[in-house]
Protein backbone atom coordinates (compact mmCIF):
# COMPACT_ATOMS: atom_id res chain seq x y z
CA UNK A 1 0.00 0.00 0.00
CA UNK A 2 1.34 3.38 -1.02
CA UNK A 3 1.40 6.51 0.80
CA UNK A 4 1.72 8.89 -1.62
CA UNK A 5 -0.02 10.69 -4.56
CA UNK A 6 -1.70 8.98 -7.90
CA UNK A 7 0.63 6.35 -9.31
CA UNK A 8 0.39 3.16 -11.12
CA UNK A 9 -2.39 1.31 -9.97
CA UNK A 10 -2.39 -2.61 -8.48
CA UNK A 11 -3.23 -4.59 -11.46
CA UNK A 12 -5.97 -6.75 -9.53
CA UNK A 13 -6.75 -4.33 -6.31
CA UNK A 14 -6.56 -0.37 -5.97
CA UNK A 15 -7.40 1.70 -2.48
CA UNK A 16 -9.78 3.98 -3.19
CA UNK A 17 -8.09 7.35 -3.18
CA UNK A 18 -9.10 9.76 -0.52
CA UNK A 19 -8.18 13.49 0.23
CA UNK A 20 -4.16 14.36 1.06
CA UNK A 21 -3.86 13.82 4.77
CA UNK A 22 -1.54 16.46 5.20
CA UNK A 23 0.92 16.76 8.22
CA UNK A 24 0.67 19.00 11.06
CA UNK A 25 3.67 21.35 10.12
CA UNK A 26 2.88 22.90 6.92
CA UNK A 27 3.71 26.55 6.83
CA UNK A 28 5.78 26.28 10.47
CA UNK A 29 9.27 27.26 10.51
CA UNK A 30 12.39 24.27 10.39
CA UNK A 31 13.82 23.85 13.90
CA UNK A 32 17.05 24.74 14.21
CA UNK A 33 20.45 23.11 13.74
CA UNK A 34 22.31 25.05 16.15
CA UNK A 35 23.19 22.85 19.09
CA UNK A 36 20.69 23.26 22.29
CA UNK A 37 19.63 21.13 25.53
CA UNK A 38 17.26 18.08 24.84
CA UNK A 39 13.82 18.59 25.21
CA UNK A 40 13.21 16.24 28.66
CA UNK A 41 9.67 15.75 27.62
CA UNK A 42 10.85 14.14 24.02
CA UNK A 43 10.32 9.96 23.72
CA UNK A 44 13.34 7.47 24.62
CA UNK A 45 14.15 5.66 21.75
CA UNK A 46 17.30 4.54 23.14
CA UNK A 47 16.22 1.25 25.11
CA UNK A 48 13.38 -0.30 22.68
CA UNK A 49 13.71 0.65 19.14
CA UNK A 50 13.28 2.24 16.71
CA UNK A 51 16.13 3.70 17.33
CA UNK A 52 18.08 7.04 16.24
CA UNK A 53 21.02 6.59 14.72
CA UNK A 54 23.31 8.19 18.23
CA UNK A 55 21.30 5.33 20.14
CA UNK A 56 21.72 1.94 17.63
CA UNK A 57 24.17 -0.66 18.05
CA UNK A 58 26.20 -1.33 15.39
CA UNK A 59 24.89 -5.11 14.27
CA UNK A 60 26.03 -6.46 10.87
CA UNK A 61 23.04 -7.02 8.31
CA UNK A 62 21.07 -3.98 8.10
CA UNK A 63 20.24 -2.51 4.68
CA UNK A 64 21.38 1.12 4.72
CA UNK A 65 18.45 3.01 2.29
CA UNK A 66 19.63 6.84 3.30
CA UNK A 67 17.44 8.23 6.57
CA UNK A 68 16.65 4.59 7.45
CA UNK A 69 18.63 1.44 7.94
CA UNK A 70 16.59 -1.59 8.42
CA UNK A 71 17.57 -5.56 9.12
CA UNK A 72 18.24 -7.95 6.75
CA UNK A 73 16.60 -11.26 7.04
CA UNK A 74 16.86 -14.20 4.98
CA UNK A 75 13.90 -14.73 2.48
CA UNK A 76 12.71 -11.19 2.71
CA UNK A 77 11.59 -9.47 -0.03
CA UNK A 78 12.40 -5.73 -0.46
CA UNK A 79 10.33 -2.87 -2.92
CA UNK A 80 11.39 0.30 -3.37
CA UNK A 81 8.68 2.62 -4.28
CA UNK A 82 9.31 5.39 -6.36
CA UNK A 83 7.43 8.97 -6.93
CA UNK A 84 6.49 8.98 -10.79
CA UNK A 85 7.24 12.86 -10.96
CA UNK A 86 10.76 12.74 -9.20
CA UNK A 87 11.82 9.74 -9.38
CA UNK A 88 12.57 9.78 -5.45
CA UNK A 89 12.54 6.70 -3.64
CA UNK A 90 9.39 7.73 -0.90
CA UNK A 91 8.83 4.09 0.89
CA UNK A 92 10.48 1.15 1.44
CA UNK A 93 7.94 -2.33 1.88
CA UNK A 94 9.05 -5.35 3.54
CA UNK A 95 7.34 -8.09 2.55
CA UNK A 96 8.25 -11.35 4.97
CA UNK A 97 6.23 -14.54 4.88
CA UNK A 98 2.11 -13.31 3.95
CA UNK A 99 2.69 -10.02 6.07
CA UNK A 100 4.07 -6.79 4.58
CA UNK A 101 5.39 -3.65 6.36
CA UNK A 102 5.77 -0.23 4.39
CA UNK A 103 7.78 2.14 6.58
CA UNK A 104 8.82 6.40 6.02
CA UNK A 105 10.09 8.18 8.06
CA UNK A 106 9.68 11.90 8.53
CA UNK A 107 11.13 15.02 10.54
CA UNK A 108 9.39 16.46 13.70
CA UNK A 109 9.89 19.24 15.89
CA UNK A 110 12.24 19.52 18.48
CA UNK A 111 10.12 19.47 21.38
CA UNK A 112 6.91 17.75 20.15
CA UNK A 113 6.02 14.81 18.26
CA UNK A 114 3.73 14.69 15.51
CA UNK A 115 1.91 11.11 15.58
CA UNK A 116 -1.20 12.61 17.83
CA UNK A 117 -2.07 15.08 15.16
CA UNK A 118 -1.29 12.87 12.24
CA UNK A 119 -3.13 9.74 13.53
CA UNK A 120 -6.30 11.86 13.82
CA UNK A 121 -5.60 13.04 10.31
CA UNK A 122 -5.72 9.38 8.94
CA UNK A 123 -8.46 8.29 11.17
CA UNK A 124 -10.73 11.29 9.30
CA UNK A 125 -9.22 10.57 5.66
CA UNK A 126 -10.35 7.03 6.08
CA UNK A 127 -13.66 7.33 7.67
CA UNK A 128 -14.66 9.97 4.78
CA UNK A 129 -13.46 7.08 2.19
CA UNK A 130 -16.27 4.63 3.68
CA UNK A 131 -13.26 2.62 5.74
CA UNK A 132 -13.67 1.80 9.14
CA UNK A 133 -11.17 3.41 12.18
CA UNK A 134 -10.28 2.32 15.60
CA UNK A 135 -7.44 3.86 17.86
CA UNK A 136 -6.16 1.35 20.23
CA UNK A 137 -3.02 0.85 22.36
CA UNK A 138 -0.33 -1.84 20.98
CA UNK A 139 3.39 -2.06 21.49
CA UNK A 140 4.68 1.17 20.52
CA UNK A 141 1.62 3.33 21.95
CA UNK A 142 -1.31 4.47 20.19
CA UNK A 143 -2.54 2.95 17.34
CA UNK A 144 -4.72 2.73 14.67
CA UNK A 145 -6.85 -0.67 13.10
CA UNK A 146 -8.05 -0.06 9.83
CA UNK A 147 -10.23 -1.54 7.33
CA UNK A 148 -9.13 0.45 4.04
CA UNK A 149 -11.58 1.08 0.94
CA UNK A 150 -10.34 -1.01 -1.75
CA UNK A 151 -11.56 -1.60 -5.57
CA UNK A 152 -11.16 -5.21 -7.50
CA UNK A 153 -10.26 -5.49 -11.48
CA UNK A 154 -14.17 -5.04 -11.89
CA UNK A 155 -14.58 -1.74 -10.07
CA UNK A 156 -15.93 -3.29 -7.03
CA UNK A 157 -15.28 -2.28 -3.63
CA UNK A 158 -13.92 -3.55 -0.93
CA UNK A 159 -12.27 -3.23 2.70
CA UNK A 160 -8.26 -4.27 3.60
CA UNK A 161 -7.32 -4.52 7.25
CA UNK A 162 -4.35 -2.71 8.52
CA UNK A 163 -2.39 -1.47 11.29
CA UNK A 164 -1.01 1.76 11.41
CA UNK A 165 2.53 1.94 13.45
CA UNK A 166 3.84 5.41 14.78
CA UNK A 167 7.22 6.26 17.14
CA UNK A 168 7.61 9.77 17.62
CA UNK A 169 11.31 10.07 18.22
CA UNK A 170 14.04 12.94 18.87
CA UNK A 171 13.32 15.31 16.00
CA UNK A 172 12.19 11.99 13.67
CA UNK A 173 8.18 10.42 13.36
CA UNK A 174 8.67 6.69 11.82
CA UNK A 175 5.28 5.39 10.55
CA UNK A 176 4.88 1.87 9.74
CA UNK A 177 1.91 -0.06 8.00
CA UNK A 178 1.28 -3.33 8.17
CA UNK A 179 -1.04 -5.38 6.15
CA UNK A 180 -1.35 -9.39 5.01
CA UNK A 181 -1.14 -11.67 7.87
CA UNK A 182 0.31 -9.79 10.60
CA UNK A 183 -2.83 -8.10 10.75
CA UNK A 184 -4.64 -10.80 11.98
CA UNK A 185 -2.28 -13.85 13.23
CA UNK A 186 -0.72 -13.22 16.64
CA UNK A 187 2.75 -14.84 15.79
CA UNK A 188 3.21 -12.96 12.47
CA UNK A 189 2.76 -9.98 13.93
CA UNK A 190 4.86 -10.46 16.82
CA UNK A 191 7.67 -10.89 14.28
CA UNK A 192 6.55 -7.56 12.18
CA UNK A 193 6.65 -5.86 15.19
CA UNK A 194 10.05 -6.67 16.50
CA UNK A 195 11.68 -6.03 12.94
CA UNK A 196 9.90 -3.02 13.38
CA UNK A 197 11.44 -2.28 16.58
CA UNK A 198 14.62 -2.96 15.05
CA UNK A 199 14.63 -0.19 12.34
CA UNK A 200 17.07 2.67 13.05
CA UNK A 201 16.14 6.02 11.79
CA UNK A 202 19.07 8.41 10.46
CA UNK A 203 17.95 11.91 10.86
CA UNK A 204 20.72 14.22 10.36
CA UNK A 205 21.35 17.33 11.32
CA UNK A 206 20.22 20.06 9.04
CA UNK A 207 17.39 22.26 9.19
CA UNK A 208 13.65 20.88 8.08
CA UNK A 209 10.20 21.39 8.09
CA UNK A 210 8.36 19.25 10.04
CA UNK A 211 6.83 16.69 8.63
CA UNK A 212 9.17 16.27 5.71
CA UNK A 213 9.44 13.14 4.28
CA UNK A 214 13.85 12.01 4.84
CA UNK A 215 15.13 10.73 1.87
CA UNK A 216 14.78 7.28 1.04
CA UNK A 217 18.23 5.65 -0.93
CA UNK A 218 18.37 2.74 -3.20
CA UNK A 219 20.14 -0.35 -1.37
CA UNK A 220 23.84 -0.51 -2.20
CA UNK A 221 23.79 3.20 -3.70
CA UNK A 222 26.66 5.11 -2.80
CA UNK A 223 26.30 7.35 0.64
CA UNK A 224 26.65 10.74 -0.64
CA UNK A 225 25.53 10.34 -4.46
CA UNK A 226 23.43 13.07 -5.75
CA UNK A 227 19.81 13.32 -5.53
CA UNK A 228 17.11 14.85 -7.47
CA UNK A 229 15.62 18.09 -5.18
CA UNK A 230 12.29 17.11 -3.37
CA UNK A 231 9.44 19.03 -3.45
CA UNK A 232 9.47 21.08 0.26
CA UNK A 233 7.94 20.88 2.12
CA UNK A 234 6.55 17.02 1.68
CA UNK A 235 4.16 16.44 4.21
CA UNK A 236 2.34 13.50 5.60
CA UNK A 237 1.14 12.36 2.44
CA UNK A 238 -2.42 10.94 0.76
CA UNK A 239 -2.62 7.48 2.99
CA UNK A 240 -4.12 5.19 0.66
CA UNK A 241 -3.25 6.10 -2.75
CA UNK A 242 -2.57 3.55 -5.42
CA UNK A 243 0.94 2.26 -5.82
CA UNK A 244 3.72 3.47 -7.45
CA UNK A 245 6.65 2.08 -9.69
CA UNK A 246 8.82 -0.54 -7.33
CA UNK A 247 11.79 -2.14 -7.86
CA UNK A 248 12.34 -5.27 -5.63
CA UNK A 249 15.00 -7.13 -3.79
CA UNK A 250 14.54 -10.44 -2.35
CA UNK A 251 17.35 -11.65 0.17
Amino acid sequence: MALFGRRRKDADQDPVAPDDVAGSGAGEVGDSTDEAAADPAAPDTSERGPFDEADAEEKPGRVDLGALKIPGRHGMALRMELDRASRRVIAANVSIGQSNLQVQAFSAPRTAGIWDDIRAQISESITKQGGQVTETTGPFGKELLALLPVKDAQGNVGRRPARFLGVDGPRWFLRGVLTGAAVADKAAARDLEQYFSEIVVVRGTDARPPSELLALTMPGRPAGAPEAPLPAPMQAPNLLAPRGPEISEVR
